[in-house]
């Protein structure tokens, strides 16, 4: 029988050590995680949420609205991987790239970040901000389907945006380093 998790505050400092985005895509590698929905966040591996049918439906609708948009000197990334710092490999719903990375690295400068969020809201807000705005990711959106409106947050400043902007029904988004996409919002799958 599984037993309690600890709280880590009770552990004595430097108790847990972190595993590196080296070392947790070794261990991919090696087929350790292949049954479990898992993203290394700062140095920690983190169990990822169940995906329901409206975030699947969400997440295939703006892959498919990016695509269409986009030339292929860009790739739209849907639930992969990227290479946010020596501690990070999130899994983010849907990611943009330029197609100028090598085939077998994960991009590790991305132009826009979507996240999906229903019961991650509040992890999305905190956790998943912090880590994407540390890797310096220009822009990173929040579609939250139980509210039906987008959050935008740009000009990251540490684990920070300096912008954030809400997106709601009659809005349109134009993301700032994907010149000629524009997103209805009103057409985001409910």
């Amino acid at each position: 029988m599984l037993q309690a998790m600890f709280d880590p505050a009770q552990l004595a400092p430097g108790r847990i050590r972190p595993l590196s985005r080296k070392e947790y895509d070794r261990m991919v590698e090696l087929g350790m995680f292949q049954m479990e929905r898992i993203e290394l966040l700062r140095g920690m591996l983190v169990t990822m949420s169940p995906i329901g049918w409206l975030h699947t439906r969400v997440t295939s609708w703006f892959t498919e609205e990016l695509i269409r948009a986009l030339d292929r000197s860009y790739e739209v990334r849907p639930q992969g991987s990227f290479a946010a710092g020596e501690w990070s490999e999130p899994e983010p719903d849907v990611a943009v790239a330029r197609k100028d990375y090598s085939l077998r690295d994960l991009p590790s400068e991305l132009l826009l970040l979507v996240e999906v969020a229903d019961s991650s809201l509040q992890y999305d807000r905190t956790v998943k901000l912090g880590v994407y705005a540390e890797a310096n990711v220009p822009e990173y959106w929040i579609v939250d389907v139980n509210t039906a409106t987008v959050e935008v947050f740009t000009q990251p400043v540490g684990d920070r945006y300096a912008q954030v902007h809400v997106f709601r029904d009659g809005d349109v988004l134009r993301p700032t380093r994907l010149p000629g996409v524009a997103i209805q919002v009103a057409e985001i799958p409910r």
